[in-house]
């Protein structure tokens, strides 16, 4: 089983891009896209032997997931059931046999840090609650931008990002709580390596000088910790801002 999460930055530009090779040549079993900021009369996507699955924003040209399965689920639905938080297209359930699969963006807290408050007070709680009610079914698999670098190896500049979104101590206290409800972070679970990022900032010349940040994930239910193959990151994929990762399980 072979899953790519990717943060799209806009998936028509993304396409425009080259992207949609990238989608075609992965083949993976599911992908899972963030920011996708459209909706589906919006692009022209088909690929051949997947179905699409769409959770777009209230609000139009703004966050958004989707996700492309070539099995079907046997069920999906959009959201964590919290109207506050299902607004903005931001998760998407994908139930299969053995398993779920839960593509998510996760609200960014801002410049100055002005959703910094929505988002650990409000979200952060919501979306590790509704992970656990999942668990108690079957076992989870989830994939997106969480918009955190967890710890220090995951930034390329970490004293000076000190209080800059996705390096607070309290993003990052969040995400260390999603592990301690019994999930693993799979990446570094397997690469104990700095130097790997997922997203750099569009201007320095931060994506050549590998200037960035770890903020693309995989997590994995501690359970399925036995079948877990490889997780990757590919810097060399080009069309956004953020770099696809992906997930391998036996």
């Amino acid at each position: 089983m072979r899953y790519v999460s990717w943060n799209v930055n806009g998936l028509r530009a993304a396409l425009a891009k080259g992207g949609r090779d990238f989608l075609v040549e992965s083949r993976a079993d599911a992908i899972l896209l963030q920011e996708v900021r459209a909706r589906p009369d919006q692009v022209k996507l088909e690929l051949p032997g997947y179905t699409a699955f769409w959770n777009a924003a209230e609000r139009r040209g703004y966050a958004g997931t989707m996700v492309l399965s070539r099995t079907r689920p046997e069920r999906v639905w959009c959201g964590i059931g919290v109207a506050e938080h299902d607004r903005e297209g931001r998760v998407i359930t994908l139930e299969f046999a053995e398993h779920f699969l839960v593509d998510v963006y996760t609200p960014n807290a801002q410049r100055g840090l002005t959703r910094l408050e929505y988002r650990v007070q409000a979200w952060d709680p919501a979306f590790r609650a509704y992970l656990q009610r999942l668990l108690k079914s079957k076992p989870v698999v989830f994939g997106g931008d969480l918009n955190v670098a967890h710890e220090e190896i995951d930034l390329a500049n970490p004293r000076s990002n000190r209080r800059n979104a996705g390096f607070t101590d309290e993003e990052r206290a969040g995400f260390g709580k999603l592990l301690r409800a019994g999930f693993v972070d799979t990446f570094r679970e397997l690469n104990a390596e700095g130097g790997h990022y997922t997203w750099w900032a569009q201007f320095a010349n931060a994506r050549a000088r590998n200037i960035g940040w770890r903020v693309d994930y995989f997590l994995i239910s501690r359970t399925l910790r036995p079948r877990l193959k490889a997780a990757e990151i590919l810097p060399q994929v080009m069309g956004s801002d953020h770099c696809p990762v992906t997930l391998s399980l036996g």
